[in-house]
């Protein structure tokens, strides 16, 4: 085991399990050292990529910046990360696993200490632009600690389960320690725990070894205009997306030439993947009808769960409501996640994914079908069921998912792992980007729908109009005396009432269209799975008919 910055290479050591167990690599007490590592990791990643995104609003006044500055965060941080992962698959093959991971953790502490020296929004945007570099390769670490663990028959089942358990959990994880962090120091404070926590992953790695990979010379010359294409377009996709609902889509010509740009270095990457002998990104396969029914599943399943991540809580925003006020929401979605997780770790085995797939679109349609039935009343503790659901959902649905595409990919060969990892990156990620993007525009379209038709209402000849203007107006009765003045504050509290029930009603929009959304995609599953057992039972049957009495 080596415990110092120059590690052996990887083809001299040892692995750490040499005699795998049924259900973990080695001795119980360390692999849960393993398991440890590999969720602190986890988080690690998470916290950092979901901090700021779920504070927005708490990191204006920090930085004395409007909303549609302070998400330019965001932004800066998923330019990078959303495609950087698919080259690292190459640098990790060619220069060892080992070498990988401490440059990695390095990195990472570096861009952490980085931002407890932030003082204003420019350099902090600067900073994040490289923490979305730095924490590209946490990810990949957790997942290597996790199934480190488990028996070579366990790491696609338990192992995938918890891990991907770990990710989901990284969203309501965030909204629940951020409140105190805030308190104490602003945004430093958030920074300051992801450094502790990535301290501590810092003396696992070098302290836990890692099963050895075979050293391969995989990165090519054209690999470099391939990646910076891809790196260019899915890293102005995902720097604009957050940003283009609060801009709006078509009154900033920047935004449009900008995502032109995007797609034309897309097309180009595209082009010269597609005439290339040893591909970065074997397109063909990706197109392929099983990877394109892998692909969409993926897609339609991270639209849906858009809800759990940001949804419900910019519902409560509309309230005043920070994270601080939502915590038993966000400590249900906890929860259900951990349920979600452990169920699919003990319960899970391949052949089993459909059955999987339709218990988290059952539980996706009918949390969001609860939502969709909130008020201007409605607070958090009455969606902590709903929401609940929600985290099963996810934890059930991701797991059966990339375990089905990870056998596909390792069945054709070990060079398409990483066009499977880049159909699960842009699914999961950019994906999830421009879902969040597209619904979040979408509630803004129903919102103004909703406000006209209760602008409309609004005329002073209906009596129930007129008492509602006076009984709001007697409000500022004590400092207004002009009796004009006093009736366009009423009108003006009425106006701001009705944009506010506009939006209760777009949200419940939404959440309604997210059902009908997971209602479709469950009875054309449905309908598949019948279709597949009908074409089972008659081949069984051609099978009998053919065998002599």
């Amino acid at each position: 085991m080596s415990t110092g910055v120059l590690p052996l290479p990887d083809d001299e050591r040892e692995p750490p399990f040499p005699k795998p167990g049924k259900i973990f690599a080695g001795p119980i007490h360390r692999c849960l050292i393993y398991i440890f590592a590999a969720s602190l990791l986890q988080w690690v990643y998470g916290l950092g990529a979901n901090m700021v995104q779920s504070n927005i609003t708490q990191l204006t006044g920090f930085f004395h910046a409007t909303v549609e500055e302070t998400t330019w965060l965001v932004g800066a941080y998923m330019a990078p990360n959303v495609s950087l992962a698919i080259f690292l698959i190459k640098i990790r093959n060619q220069y060892g696993l080992r070498l990988f991971a401490e440059l990695s953790i390095i990195g990472f502490l570096l861009t952490c200490i980085l931002h407890l020296f932030v003082t204003s929004l420019q350099s902090a945007i600067i900073i994040r632009f490289f923490a979305g570099i730095a924490a590209a390769p946490m990810s990949s670490l957790a997942f290597f600690y996790m199934i480190e663990a488990f028996a070579p028959a366990k790491k696609r089942t338990v192992g995938l389960s918890l891990n991907l358990m770990n990710i989901a959990l990284a969203v309501p994880l965030s909204r629940l320690v951020s409140p105190a962090l805030i308190d104490h120091a602003g945004f430093h404070a958030l920074f300051a725990l992801e450094m502790g926590l990535a301290l501590i992953g810092f003396g696992c790695i070098f302290y836990l070894p890692l099963t050895p990979i075979k050293r391969a010379k995989v990165i090519e010359k054209i690999d470099y205009l391939s990646f910076g294409l891809i790196a260019i377009g899915l890293g102005i996709n995902a720097a604009i997306m957050p940003v283009g609902k609060l801009y709006w889509w078509r009154d900033v010509s920047w935004m449009g030439w900008w995502l032109a740009i995007a797609v034309f270095c897309l097309m180009a990457a595209a082009v010269i993947e597609l005439n290339r002998k040893n591909p970065l990104i074997d397109l063909r396969w990706l197109f392929s009808k099983e990877m394109l029914h892998i692909a969409i599943v993926l897609l339609m399943f991270r639209i849906l769960l858009s809800e759990q991540a940001t949804l419900a809580s910019n519902f409560f925003n509309l309230f005043g409501l920070l994270n601080r006020e939502m915590e038993v929401m966000h400590a249900g979605v906890v929860v259900g996640t951990v349920l979600g997780g452990l169920a699919c770790a003990i319960f899970f085995k391949p052949g089993r994914e459909d059955l999987f797939h339709v218990i988290a679109l059952i539980l996706l349609a009918a949390g969001s079908f609860m939502d969709s039935h909130a008020t201007n009343l409605t607070r958090p503790d009455q969606m902590i069921l709903s929401q609940g659901m929600i985290g099963v959902g996810y934890a059930l649905f991701l797991p059966p998912s990339m375990s089905k595409g990870l056998a596909t990919a390792i069945a054709r060969g070990p060079q398409y792992i990483l066009s499977f990892i880049a159909v699960f990156l842009f699914t999961q990620n950019t994906g999830g980007l421009m879902s969040s993007a597209f619904f979040g525009s979408l509630q803004i379209v129903f919102e103004k729908y909703h406000s006209n038709i209760l602008t409309q209402q609004i005329v002073m000849s209906n009596p129930i109009v007129a008492a509602n203007v006076d009984k709001l107006s007697q409000a500022y009765g004590h400092v207004i005396n002009d009796p004009v003045l006093l009736h366009g504050e009423g009108l003006a509290e009425l106006a701001r009432r009705s944009t506010l029930e506009a939006n209760v009603l777009a949200y419940n929009d939404v959440f309604r269209l997210y059902s009908c959304i997971a209602l479709v995609v469950l009875v054309m599953l449905l309908i598949r799975m019948a279709l597949r057992g009908f074409k089972t039972m008659r081949d069984k049957k051609a099978q009998l008919s053919t065998q002599p009495a």
